[in-house]
Parts: structure tokens; sequence; C-alpha cells
């Protein structure tokens, strides 16, 4: 296992904002990314947050994302609304879409926001908490950046991991109660991690073209990412397909753009974000504290031999904000060396650990 070491959340948000800054993202857009990428972090979303600075800083270099973009509602009827992220840095578009979700879905009870010229945005689960944090239940789903899996039975790599996110809001103080996974049994970010950090990886994530188990991520290159559940995974993949990316005019299948290959095309990322306010089906705080009530439930129910407690979803990614806020960001050495390079290339101070 490689050593870790721990950054501050200050000195991350920090190096991230410097890093966006010397490579002409204006300020106030280069503060709100760097502060959702840590989000990532904070919530053991490794693979999502300043794990993916290099390739950022890649793709701006080779101009493959806008560094002034007008991201705009191009339609909207009610409750709903499309976004054009004109080509900006994916933290920016679902920064503003959640901005507009909350706005639209205490107006009409529900709304359902779909964007299309996005980039990559980090982890699913920081746009869901956000709508949680202000009382209102979240559903996010993406069209991953680059396609890692196969339609169940084939061998065309024509699906992403296409992730799906749910948060319900609970009583103060009280874990939300959060959904964040991919479509497939690992997400590529991980995959991407093992192989920075000179691991294997488990069987049952990945196969090649013959269906034998890859181990060796730096092999990933060979197969395909295996869905959850066999054909149930690739059925939800491909439906987060039609309705975060075809719906939205965004790419999807052969239209996918890798952009860990390809660093200066347009993804044309497409994404969905819905939102709920309890209120418009009765009163928000009877809401909750039925939502707590199951939570209790399922808590204390019987587990099985050798099981110590039942979890509920969304449990360990706040334990893991409440630690790494104390404590920082775990960063392993080989992702400091490529965080540093990065500094080096854009003549910022390198991080010190």
């Amino acid at each position: 296992m490689t050593n870790l070491s721990h950054l501050p959340i200050h000195h991350a948000t920090q190096f991230i904002a410097d890093v966006f800054i010397s490579l002409g993202v204006p300020p106030a857009d280069a503060k709100t990314v760097a502060h959702l990428m840590v989000q990532s972090d904070l919530a053991g979303a490794d693979g999502h947050g300043i794990f993916r600075l290099p390739a950022y800083v890649k793709r701006i270099k080779a101009g493959g994302i806008n560094l002034h973009p007008h991201i705009r509602v191009e339609r909207e009827r009610g409750g709903t609304a499309l976004i054009n992220g004109d080509n900006g840095l994916g933290h920016l578009v679902m920064n503003q879409a959640v901005e507009l979700a909350t706005k639209k879905s205490r107006e009409h009870g529900v709304c359902w926001i779909g964007s299309h010229h996005g980039n990559h945005s980090g982890a699913a689960s920081v746009y869901v908490r956000m709508l949680a944090e202000r009382g209102l239940v979240g559903i996010y789903m993406a069209v991953g950046n680059a396609n890692h899996m196969a339609p169940w039975g084939g061998t065309d790599l024509l699906l992403s991991t296409n992730p799906i996110a749910i948060a319900v809001p609970t009583q103060k103080g009280q874990p939300i109660v959060l959904l964040d996974m991919a479509t497939t049994v690992a997400a590529y970010g991980k995959v991407k991690l093992a192989a920075q950090r000179g691991e294997s990886i488990p069987e049952g994530w990945m196969i090649d073209r013959s269906g034998k188990p890859i181990l060796d991520p730096a092999r990933a290159g060979e197969g395909s990412l295996l869905p959850i559940g066999d054909y149930k995974g690739y059925g939800l993949a491909l439906m987060i397909s039609l309705l975060a990316g075809t719906l939205n005019g965004a790419a999807v299948g052969k239209e996918t753009i890798d952009f860990n290959a390809c660093h200066d095309g347009v993804t044309n990322t497409g994404q969905a974000l819905i939102a709920v306010d309890p209120d418009a089906f009765g009163e928000r705080t009877l809401f909750v504290e039925r939502v707590s009530a199951v939570v209790r439930d399922i808590q204390e129910s019987n587990t099985l031999p050798g099981v110590d407690r039942i979890r509920i979803p969304g449990e360990g990614a706040d334990a893991s904000i409440s630690s790494r806020q104390r404590e920082g960001i775990p960063i392993s050495n080989e992702l400091l060396k490529a965080l540093n390079a990065c500094a080096v290339e854009c003549g910022v101070p390198v991080l010190t650990i």
C-alpha cells in the first residue's frame, strides 16, 4: 500500500485555485471550482477531487475547456430548464444547476434541470448534498466522460460508468441519507487511482474482450468495466445515458469523447439534476421526522452473525467529511509528484506535506 500524507483542506483549496488562476481561469470561478473539487475529497471520493487536477490542467492547456464560458439557460418551461454549459469547467455548470434547481423546486415543488456542453464535475454526491443541506431531495445523473463499459454480453465500449446520486434530508445534526454510485462495479477513477498507486484491482471489476478478469489496472484499456447487478446495471446505465445525455442533446455512445485520451476535444457532457421540495407533499418537519424514524428502525434491526451493526447510505461519507476536515486529504507520494509537476508547469508554489 502506498504511503499517504495528509494535506490540510484550506491548503488543498488554495493550491487548486492558484493553479487555475495561473492558467487564466477568473479568480471567482477558480475559487468555486477549487471548493467543489475538495468537497469530493472530503466525502472520500478520492478519484474525483484533487486527483483530477492534472487532467484538468492538460485539457485547459490543450484548449479543451472554455475558461470564459457563457453558462446560460437555453430552454425553460415551468419546473424544467436546459442549461448550456458552453464547454466551461463542469463544476461551474453544476453549481449553476444547483442554484436554479433550488429556486425552481421551491416555486414549483419539483424541478428537472438538464445540461449539455459541460465537463467532468467531480463526485455526484457533491451536488445532491448541496440540495439536501437546503432541505430538498436531490437526484443527479450524468453521462460519464469516457466509455468504459460494453452492453451486457457485448464487447464494444458504448456506455460509461454513468453515476446516479440521491440525497434525502434528515433532522438537524443527523447524517444525510445519501446514495452515490456508478452503474459499474467500480468507478473508472478508482481504476486510475490504483494504477497510480501501483496496486492491483479486484477480480470482478473488469474483464478483457474474451471475458477473462483484468487485475492489472495498466491493462484497463484492453477491456470493459462490469456493470452492477449484471444486466440490471447495464439497463440502468443505458437509461441514464438517455435521460442525462440524449434528452439534453449531449454526447452518448459513439459520440462520447474519452477525455482521458483526447484533451482538446469538446466532450459535450450531459447531466441531469432533479430537486423536490418536501413541502409540496406535506409538512417538511414531519417528512424529516419520518425519514429519521425509518433510519432508526433500520439501524436498530437484527444483524447477521459477524455483522456489528447496520449502516445507512451516506454514513461513510459523513464520517469521512468529519475526519478529513480535521486531518486533511490523504495524498499518496505518486499524487504529490503529479500535483507538484502541475505546480512547476503553472508557476505556482509546490506543495509541501
